[in-house]
């Protein structure tokens, strides 16, 4: 139970914890596991105990854009309103870092708000958050260059797992901003030669 009270941003009782354990279930994932696809029913909400999420918007045609991350402490606000409409999922949700989360089933979402308000803040707040980066992504597609948008999706990555070397692929990050890998693989090497970025297999180093 310790876990969720040691992280910062959780700003969660630990009375609402313990329910939170009691009520959940705990599992574990490696990086690129998939644990949420589109169009999938929602049975339980995720909150991250340790480890990174990230949700994907997917198009028909399979290209896909990176919507968010989902930090520890923190839980899916897409689920949330999915699971408690009774709607399948928007979004695809993979695990980023291997993660520990905390399912907590649909059921238990509409008591929880009943009898904790402060649960009801913890979704406020993370719905305000998640609307203020979907925005910064809209603003992102609409009004910055491919390049600019690849440079910061390598320091969000670098400052999620607080090191400068990013283990990705060009495939990956091209289909998190939704553009084309060969370029992807054209900008990273104008990065490198601006000696902005060092690549390497499978990695790349921010400069």
């Amino acid at each position: 139970m310790e876990d969720l009270q040691e992280i910062p941003d959780s700003k969660l009782s630990p009375e609402l914890i313990r329910q939170l354990y009691l009520n959940g279930i705990r599992k574990e994932y490696t990086a690129g596991s998939v644990i949420l696809n589109e169009h999938a029913h929602i049975r339980s909400i995720p909150i991250v105990i340790k480890g990174t999420l990230k949700v994907i918007r997917t198009e028909d045609d399979g290209r896909e854009i990176l919507l968010y991350y989902i930090r520890a402490g923190e839980s899916c606000i897409m689920s949330f309103l999915g699971g408690m409409h009774n709607e399948t999922s928007k979004v695809k949700a993979e695990v980023e870092e291997d993660a520990e989360i905390l399912f907590l089933p649909t059921d238990k979402v509409s008591l929880f708000i009943r009898d904790y308000p402060q649960w009801l803040d913890y979704i406020f707040r993370l719905y305000h958050k998640r609307f203020e980066e979907l925005l910064d992504i809209i603003n992102a597609i609409a009004f910055k260059k491919v390049d600019e948008r690849l440079l910061n999706l390598l320091r969000k990555k670098a400052e999620l797992v607080q090191n400068k070397t990013i283990s990705t692929t060009h495939e990956q990050l091209a289909n998190e901003l939704g553009t084309a890998r060969v370029v992807v693989s054209r900008l990273l090497k104008q990065l490198e030669e601006n000696g902005v970025v060092q690549l390497g297999r499978n990695k790349i180093t921010l400069v």
